[in-house]
């Protein structure tokens, strides 16, 4: 039995809702073996981040090393990077090991507000990264600041999904949870657009959805899915983890990993 391996590259989440935590959970839940390599130590909870400690660029380099030279790799997520020196380091590597897929979810804020990617770094984001990317996963907020234009209807999403493209990537999903009404996501590879309408779930437990979502996203492409239906299973696991709250927390509490996939059929 041949077993699907996916790595994310990210920031740890002492909360345990977002970053490699919210990852790794993911993938178990998935039924893929999940790799890590941190980028970050950050001291965090539900109601916002307290400190961030960066990894040395060596330490983060080996970590990557070590898991793709031994155990393999069909899959590699990437969260929160930081800084530009941190992007070049991956990107380098990704290269190098020539990932089959790659999964770049941008992040920049963290749902407390706490920045978490460098002003100076998204010029790197853009040129090194998103052109290794499979699918990029931003939301409006993100999409905004990669394509330096505001995104206030679905066109602009069509125009700024474009946009990443033009930039490299094969593909992107703008995630439209930001805007006024129903979400709607839209997605593009350069020549189809699909759309993906969704509900708006009241609920302030929604800390780690970007990661929760491009993390599923991840371990379907690992498993060798097409991305289209990749994107559907993502949709509906995130949907399912917000809508089956646990509760935790005071602040922005974290998503259910396992309301959605455990026992069911692949």
């Amino acid at each position: 039995m041949k077993i699907s391996r996916a790595l994310t590259i990210a920031g740890s989440d002492s909360g345990g809702g977002a970053g490699i935590q919210a990852d790794l959970k993911t993938f178990t839940v998935r039924k893929v073996y999940g790799m890590s390599a941190i980028t970050a130590i950050t001291a965090q909870n539900t109601l916002g981040v307290e400190g961030i400690h960066p990894i040395p660029l060596e330490m983060i380099a080996k970590q990557i090393e070590m898991v793709i030279e031994d155990i393999g790799v069909d899959a590699v997520k990437t969260g929160m990077l930081g800084t530009s020196e941190i992007i070049e380091l991956v990107a380098d590597r990704l290269k190098r090991y020539e990932v089959p897929y790659v999964v770049v979810d941008p992040v920049m804020v963290a749902k407390g507000g706490a920045k978490l990617l460098q002003d100076d770094a998204v010029k790197s984001l853009i040129t090194s990264l998103l052109p290794l990317a499979s699918i990029v996963t931003p939301n409006i907020p993100e999409a905004e600041v990669i394509t330096g234009k505001p995104i206030h209807t679905l066109d602009d999403m069509l125009r700024a999904a474009k946009e990443i493209v033009d930039m490299g990537a094969k593909s992107v999903i703008v995630k439209g949870g930001h805007l006024e009404g129903e979400p709607i996501d839209l997605f593009y590879d350069g020549v189809e657009i699909t759309t993906f309408k969704g509900i708006r779930i009241p609920t302030r437990h929604t800390h780690g959805t970007g990661c929760t979502f491009a993390a599923c996203l991840t371990a379907e492409l690992a498993k060798g899915h097409e991305m289209i239906d990749c994107i559907r299973t993502a949709k509906a696991y995130i949907t399912a983890a917000i809508s089956k709250e646990l509760g935790l927390g005071k602040g922005h509490g974290p998503t259910n990993h396992w309301a959605y996939g455990v026992g069911q059929d692949e």
